[in-house]
């Protein structure tokens, strides 16, 4: 299994950190990965949700909240908040505040541009890499 970091630093991403999200939503979409995005509130599905539909104008990605009324197996990416039972998918991006776990091939984890922000990502780090995961950080 494999856990990717990928920490904010491009002034976009600051500005709208799901912005970061939807670029790597668009990267396993073209890749044909079924994803899960793990937000952290039901406010932060809406506003993936509406974001992942206006971002890029020429970008179509299959998306759903889940527990929506629609088939959640067509939806390419899944937003799951807390209360919804979304099924685990191959790649999992990660924006709440555990570790991930499940059954999954590869986690996505989202590290914010403060630096006060950032122990806990540290801790998961430690958390995947003593569960054997494969590690990789990405400044974007």
């Amino acid at each position: 299994m494999k856990a990717d970091f990928y920490l904010i630093q491009k002034e976009r991403f600051r500005e709208e950190p799901l912005r970061l999200v939807c670029e790597l939503a668009k990267r396993a979409f073209a890749n044909s990965l079924p994803t899960l995005v793990l937000v952290r509130d039901r406010a932060q599905a809406e506003e993936l949700d509406d974001l992942l539909w206006s971002f890029e104008p020429d970008a179509f990605i299959p998306h759903q909240i889940a527990g929506e009324d629609m088939d959640e197996e067509e939806a390419d990416v899944l937003i799951a908040p807390p209360d919804a039972d979304a099924p685990m998918r191959p790649l999992v991006i990660n924006l709440r505040d555990a570790a991930v776990e499940g059954g999954f091939e590869r986690v996505l984890e989202v590290v914010p541009a403060d630096p006060a922000a950032r122990d806990p990502l540290r801790e998961r780090w430690r958390q995947y890499k003593a569960r054997g995961f494969e590690l990789k950080k990405h400044d974007m």
